[in-house]
């Protein structure tokens, strides 16, 4: 089973497997894959008499195979892409399967076979799937978790060989969250927008990534845990008069991320910002200011406020007899930040 970064490397060493399988969750990883094969395979010339984009729905593995075993126009390679592979109609007909695994035998030298394989269960106890795991360049594509954003931003931050100041790096997953293409597509804006050798720092993040400034998520957290309650109330005033961009469900379940982790720092005893990073899950440029609302918020405090945010969302949910409208949702909102504060 191949992993993505040894992938990338061999492609920036202009190596090229007969047959790559790509499949998973995660989409990001597949989708950058195969455009750096759309991308860095052929030249425009060739990719006219030489590169194939096929589509599950629209293909059965007999063309696959039959076009695969074509030789290239003018050139030395020619590349097969199929995306949406997961639709291809005939991947459990005994015939077709047959003909797949004999390709896998002897696949065409010249050929690039690429599938993108998403969104769909694959089903790994198979005799096809067996051999594409001996025979191919196989790699899942698994969903990062929370905990490992911050990770991963980081390392794709060093790849595009830029610098990131910590808060910024914060800022964007504080606002995006877990999108992979999403943060990819802003840290390229901010890219486009800083000079080279500049480091990328909150302003530029709050400039070019369409984050407001003062009222955020990230701003209302951070108010809280400093015990500031009218910049926390004016946050929410905020947020609630953009519903469509804030959603209700999404700042409440923020705010019991956050004092989850509160809740955790005091459970756990320990003051080493390693550990606590380990224990929350987050890089240790995080944990400075969880520890600082420690502080404010004893143990009691934060398991009273995680009780209020149960509630709420117990109310939310119309289980306790809350009716939801814009007003409604506001109001609730403004609720739970003054009980949360007081």
């Amino acid at each position: 089973m191949a992993e993505y970064p040894e992938i990338i490397r061999d492609f920036n060493l202009n190596k090229f497997a007969p047959i790559y399988f790509l499949y998973g969750d995660e989409s990001f990883f597949i989708d950058n894959i195969i455009d750096h094969l759309e991308n860095g395979v052929l030249d425009d010339a060739q990719k006219s008499f030489n590169q194939y984009i096929l589509y599950g729905k629209e293909i059965t593995l007999s063309q696959i195979i039959s076009t695969a075993r074509k030789f290239p126009m003018m050139g030395d390679r020619q590349l097969v892409i199929i995306k949406e592979a997961q639709e291809i109609k005939d991947w459990k007909v005994e015939m077709s399967i047959k003909a797949f695994m004999h390709y896998l035998d002897q696949p065409v030298p010249s050929t690039i076979l690429a599938f993108a394989y998403k969104h769909k269960p694959l089903d790994k106890r198979t005799k096809l799937v067996k051999e594409l795991t001996k025979k191919a360049v196989m790699m899942e594509s698994k969903k990062i978790y929370d905990n490992q954003i911050g990770a991963w931003l980081q390392e794709y931050i060093r790849a595009r060989k830029v610098k990131m100041s910590h808060r910024a790096v914060i800022l964007l997953i504080e606002n995006i969250g877990n999108n992979l293409q999403r943060l990819s597509n802003e840290i390229e804006k901010l890219l486009l927008n800083v000079q080279e050798g500049q480091e990328i720092d909150e302003h530029h993040v709050h400039n070019f990534v369409g984050i407001n400034r003062d009222f955020n998520v990230f701003e209302l957290q951070k108010s809280i845990s400093t015990g500031n309650f009218l910049k926390a109330l004016k946050i929410v005033n905020y947020l609630a008069s953009n519903p469509s961009k804030n959603p209700f469900v999404l700042i409440v379940s923020q705010l019991f991320g956050y004092f989850n982790k509160l809740l955790l720092i005091h459970q756990s005893g320990f003051r080493e910002k390693n550990q606590l990073a380990s224990l929350l899950g987050v890089n240790p440029f995080f944990v400075g200011e969880y520890i600082e609302a420690c502080k404010i918020y004893n143990l009691n405090f934060v398991l009273r406020n995680i009780e209020l945010i149960y509630d709420t969302d117990l109310k939310y949910k119309g289980i306790r007899g809350f009716l939801s409208s814009k007003e409604k949702e506001e109001g609730l909102l403004k609720e739970l930040i003054f009980k949360l504060m007081h």
